[in-house]
């Protein structure tokens, strides 16, 4: 869509508005005379003022800025007035209105958060951005989650992250930067050696910084494509150069259960893991077969028994919505075939068609917008009424419906390294390929620090630094 823009320049803004409201468009920005179908977007006199114009007819809209205090609230207001007049002329043009509204950010829990400290309500959320109420009763529960969360930290915790970018197969949706261990597993070694490199230089940095470590999460990839052997080689080096004293919880991604076997979760146990992800995405041998899945419901069934025989684990679970060749029928079965099994978490995802995946560059038969609709919907609901409770929420760009990622807890079993990430309450020091560190300061900015994306990059990163 050709974008003009007068008197600012929160090109992002509009941008991720552009997104929410036409998916399929992707921003030009013409110079020259406005002509055509476009959107034209003003700023002045703390106003936002937006024409669109749709196959010859034009339709407004307007949003005031708020009042602000200083030069960053200043942005941030001017930024939602902007988006707010985009979307209102794009449901003037007869656009669907979406459920999350005006609201195009991917964690509205730090919106919300925002809201509940200054004495808003979910309701007052709900209306100054257009928000579905159980969407924003839904935030509201998972923010007041994470101002707990927040309120039990002490300054200097932080959360630790070590990723193994490897997996048995690539999935169809995976747009992570990860590996078939099965192409690359002469990399495994080397990267293995890489990374304990970076873990005994980050623990000397965190003990001299005086960092107390309260999470600790080994992701990917999965990490259980490593053997025992070499898992045990990770732990050890974690516990040598770290002090983990004052974890709360640690969690290893065990999430292919064709990974999972009775002596690789003896090796957690042993190293005091807490917590394992058995990730089935789908009950549905069908489905798993689309998205490129090498084991059956049966083998999931499996590998959670070995999970229980092992050790006091807790477990989640995660659910994808939206998948090929699933329905609401069989995504039903799916959610009652998990509940049946009793995990502590449950973590119910709408799939999100990102760019580097299977499915963004050959679409499949995905189900559409209010199949899953259905599916989500019928997992809020029958995981509220098993127990459950909404405890962290995330949304994603491009995602089926424009719904939203949501970690579902029995009470008790909060995993805090999610609330830490997701909502940022405190920093997170990631290691290994694609690591993104994350430090928060005391006005609530937030710095990142990226390794190297690819496994051959990152290696070759710590080798010639001396890492």
């Amino acid at each position: 869509m050709d974008l003009y823009l007068a008197g600012h320049q929160h090109k992002y803004a509009v941008e991720q508005m552009l997104l929410t409201l036409f998916p399929a468009e992707r921003p030009v920005y013409p110079a020259g005379t406005p002509a055509g179908d476009r959107a034209e977007i003003s700023l002045a006199d703390g106003e936002a003022v937006c024409r669109l114009v749709r196959a010859g007819k034009t339709y407004p809209g307007r949003a005031a800025v708020r009042p602000y205090r200083d030069g960053r609230e200043r942005t941030r207001y001017e930024q939602q007035a902007v988006k707010l007049a985009f979307y209102r002329a794009g449901l003037a043009s007869g656009v669907p209105k979406p459920v999350w509204g005006a609201l195009t950010g991917v964690k509205p829990g730090k919106l919300m958060a925002r809201y509940l400290a200054e004495g808003r309500t979910a309701a007052d959320f709900a209306a100054d951005f257009d928000v579905d109420p159980d969407r924003a009763g839904l935030c509201a529960v998972t923010a007041r989650t994470a101002m707990e969360a927040r309120a039990s930290l002490a300054p200097g915790d932080v959360g630790l992250y070590a990723g193994i970018p490897f997996c048995p197969t690539r999935c169809a949706y995976c747009s992570f930067i990860s590996s078939a261990v099965g192409n690359d597993r002469r990399l495994t070694e080397p990267y293995l050696a890489a990374l304990e490199r970076e873990i005994e230089r980050t623990g000397g940095d965190v003990r001299r910084e005086g960092r107390r470590p309260v999470a600790l999460y080994l992701g990917g990839g999965t990490p259980t494509t490593l053997s025992a052997e070499q898992l045990d080689r990770l732990c050890g080096a974690l516990e040598r150069h770290f002090d983990l004293g004052g974890l709360r919880e640690y969690t290893v991604e065990a999430g292919r259960p064709d990974t999972i076997t009775a002596e690789k979760l003896a090796v957690l146990a042993r190293h005091g893991v807490s917590r394992v992800s058995v990730n089935p995405q789908t009950m549905s041998d069908r489905v798993l077969e689309a998205i490129g899945r090498r084991h059956t419901a049966q083998d999931i069934l499996d590998a959670l028994a070995l999970v229980r025989a092992a050790g006091d684990f807790d477990v989640n679970m995660d659910l994808i919505a939206g998948l090929p060749k699933d329905s609401p029928e069989t995504f039903r079965r799916t959610v009652e075939r998990v509940l049946a099994l009793a995990p502590e978490n449950v973590t119910v995802h709408t799939l999100a068609i990102k760019n580097g995946s299977y499915l963004a560059q050959s679409p499949q038969d995905l189900p559409d917008a209010g199949a899953v609709g259905e599916m989500v919907a019928f997992a809020a609901s029958r995981l509220a009424a098993a127990g459950y409770r909404p405890y962290y929420l995330y949304r994603q760009k491009y995602m089926s419906g424009g719904f939203e990622n949501v970690g579902w807890t029995l009470p008790g079993h909060e995993n805090l390294y999610n609330l830490i990430m997701m909502e940022e309450l405190a920093p997170v020091i990631a290691m290994g390929a694609g690591g993104s560190t994350k430090l928060t300061g005391p006005d609530g900015s937030v710095r990142r620090r990226m390794n190297p994306k690819y496994p051959k990059e990152y290696i070759e990163r710590m080798m010639r630094d001396g890492i």
